[in-house]
């Protein structure tokens, strides 16, 4: 392949990838992650399978988007600033709108306060039942 067939095939590339490239809102951020979940399921394990670069090119990408993100930031902050336990019970607070009156699994407001403060841990119960009601699996909270 000439000099000239890599340039045109690299400038096919872009006009087509330009979206993920460089990402800018966020319905192209979903895209590029439904994208490099595909590559990812698709690529070889291996140096020379040319979908590894685009996969590395589209984790770039994605990389830069979320760093920009004042959401996404914070919420990566607060993920890796708190052992999985709370992370899963702050979750599960946020997506579900509760406060710590409607989380009778674990006691009253003030446990609930002491658990989310720290100060207490949530033991074998609290999971278990935590787990059922939501349904989701008891290994998130470790």
């Amino acid at each position: 392949m000439n000099a000239q067939a890599i340039k045109n095939a690299c400038k096919d590339f872009a006009a087509v990838a330009a979206p993920y490239l460089s990402i800018n809102d966020e319905s192209h951020y979903d895209e590029a992650l439904v994208l490099i979940e595909a590559l990812l399921e698709e690529a070889e394990d291996n140096l020379i399978d040319p979908l590894n670069s685009v996969i590395s090119i589209l984790s770039h990408s994605i990389d830069e988007y979320e760093n920009k993100n004042d959401e996404l930031v914070q919420f990566d902050l607060d993920a890796t600033g708190q052992t999985s336990d709370l992370a899963i019970l702050r979750l599960l607070m946020d997506q579900y709108n509760l406060s710590m009156a409607d989380l009778p699994e674990i006691g009253t407001k003030s446990m609930v306060s002491r658990v989310l403060s720290g100060e207490r841990s949530l033991n074998k119960n609290h999971i278990k039942a935590l787990s059922e009601r939501y349904k989701i699996s008891p290994s998130l909270f470790f």
